[in-house]
């Protein structure tokens, strides 16, 4: 059975992955960089072929220590875009987070996925 999480547990969470998070992000810049570079047949600062690779693998290993951390569902990396699932008034819902956010601030129903994001009540 899937974690169900307090939006203060959601909130703690969230903290625990900010390192691996602000790694991603910057990870990711750079095999877009490098991957550009390659499509185009020119050298980046940031490397060639082999920075390439790594980037990637290092990206693959962030996202599986994200997928790893509890139930905590990864929905996107660029952005990146997490749901911790919750319970808001009896009914099961996903605090969502998004890149750029500054606080879990935000949830939606399952079933509307992120259109129907909006945010909490104020406790």
């Amino acid at each position: 059975m899937a974690r169900v999480y307090t939006v203060e547990q959601a909130r703690e969470a969230l903290v625990g992955l900010r390192p691996v998070i602000a790694d991603l992000i910057a990870v990711r810049a750079d095999a877009t960089e490098l991957g550009m570079a390659i499509y185009h047949g020119v050298r980046s600062p940031l490397g060639g072929l082999p920075e390439f690779k790594a980037a990637q693998a290092r990206l693959d290993e962030l996202v599986t220590v994200l997928l790893a951390s509890g139930d905590v569902q990864l929905k996107g990396i660029a952005p990146v875009l997490l749901d911790f699932p919750a319970e808001l008034a009896g009914e099961p819902v996903l605090l969502c987070w998004l890149e750029g956010d500054h606080n879990l601030d935000w949830y939606h129903r399952a079933d509307l996925g992120f259109a129907g994001r909006r945010p909490l009540p104020l406790e």
